[in-house]
């Protein structure tokens, strides 16, 4: 009988965006893979997006099991719910290890994990506290994560700054730095595109300045920034598109009209041809308040734009000021984002060096690097042969 591996996370988005490639390495290892998340979510992926993500784990034998996960941490009855709904399915399906990821999942999972004496991986995709953030945050997530620090046997951080916290404050038997989720450079090289015919089909002329971000359409992303900036600018050939869909759609269109850029802002929603929409831009703007280490941005430096983001860890890892782009210090002073972005749509002859810079260091993220530092975790915790991998009773 296969040994049994459960992934586990508050929405199925959290999966299949971040962690196939971990599904595909416990697959070929000969574990029988389950993945545990709230289906019924829509709030990040549609219907259809939902439905082909369950047939991909279904088409590689992967069970699927809903779990009623929230994504708020105040929705007790729901927490309540959740946790008790996952100890039973761990009770009956014994599982030799369990990696959560996203912050009420990994609560709810390192609980019922505790209770029924299973290995636990987390990878926190960016603390939700972090240097600069609220101060609920802290007074929140902080003696949260730090007390379940203790029922963690490895802790993964994903940037620099989370891994300094880890490492001095927090109580996993393991902390590991591993750069982001991994980006398959070879393929994102490989794909050629028109760069005037897909300008045209997504309404954008060839002599426009074409701005990109990527993202959830949500406050964290920050996107209304980069309008109120497009505003400043008085430029109508500067055009902005967003690749993402979620809940400010209709408000940051009504900005757009307010404004009056509304010609310049183009939501595109989900797309299936991210890779060929970067290679037909001009500049990557990554405006969020938070973040991890994003799977976006270091798309963007793979296709060799020159970025300009906000001042967060993350961002900071990726992106040297005045090289690969430029860092904005203050994520809610429009007219800094203003100047950073003139600096670039002033002098083309930057474009190159930077797009040149951002290629080579993202190397050092390939999901090459990052697979085979995951399969040294994995190989680890099975059976914990080594017993420092063991949490302390």
């Amino acid at each position: 009988m296969k040994k049994k591996f459960l992934m586990t996370a508050t929405v199925p988005s959290m999966i299949g965006q971040f962690n196939m490639e971990n599904i595909k390495i416990l697959l070929e290892m000969g574990y029988e893979v389950h993945v545990a998340c709230n289906f019924k979510d829509r709030s990040v992926w549609t219907d259809k997006r939902i439905e082909e993500f369950e047939k991909q784990l279904l088409e590689l034998g992967v069970k699927k099991i809903q779990i009623d996960y929230a994504r708020s941490p105040y929705s007790i009855l729901k927490l309540i719910k959740s946790y008790f709904e996952l100890k039973n399915i761990i009770k009956i399906e014994k599982y030799v290890c369990l990696h959560c990821h996203t912050p009420v999942a990994s609560m709810i999972s390192r609980l019922a994990a505790k209770k029924t004496d299973t290995k636990v991986i987390y990878t926190a995709h960016g603390f939700h506290f972090y240097k600069g953030a609220p101060l609920i945050n802290w007074i929140l997530y902080y003696p949260i994560e730090k007390l379940l620090s203790y029922y963690t046997n490895v802790l993964i951080t994903i940037n620099k700054e989370d891994y300094q916290r880890a490492k001095k404050f927090f109580h996993a038997k393991k902390i590991k730095y591993i750069p982001g989720v991994g980006i398959d450079i070879e393929k994102i090289q490989s794909i050629q595109v028109d760069r005037n015919a897909k300008r045209k089909e997504l309404g954008i002329n060839e002599k426009d300045f074409f701005l990109l971000s990527v993202g959830e359409l949500n406050k964290n992303k920050n996107h209304e920034i980069v309008i109120r900036a497009l505003s400043k600018l008085q430029n109508s050939n500067v055009k902005y598109a967003v690749c993402g869909q979620g809940e400010l759609e209709k408000y940051l269109e009504n900005v757009a009209v307010k404004l009056g850029v509304k010609d310049q802002l183009f939501l595109l929603g989900f797309r299936t041809d991210i890779i060929e929409i970067y290679k037909s831009a001009d500049l990557f703007l990554f405006p969020s308040k938070r973040e991890g280490l994003s799977v976006a941005l270091m798309e963007a430096m793979a296709c060799g734009l020159p970025c300009v983001v906000s001042k967060i860890r993350g961002n900071t890892d990726l992106i040297e000021d005045k090289k690969g782009g430029y860092i904005w210090k203050d994520v809610k002073n429009e007219m800094e984002l203003v100047y950073c972005c003139n600096k670039l749509i002033q002098n083309k002859t930057k474009w190159g060096n930077m797009g040149k810079e951002n290629r080579e260091k993202v190397e050092l993220f390939d999901k090459k690097i990052v697979r085979n530092k995951m399969k040294k975790i994995y190989e680890k915790m099975d059976g914990l042969q080594d017993e420092d991998y063991a949490l302390v009773k």
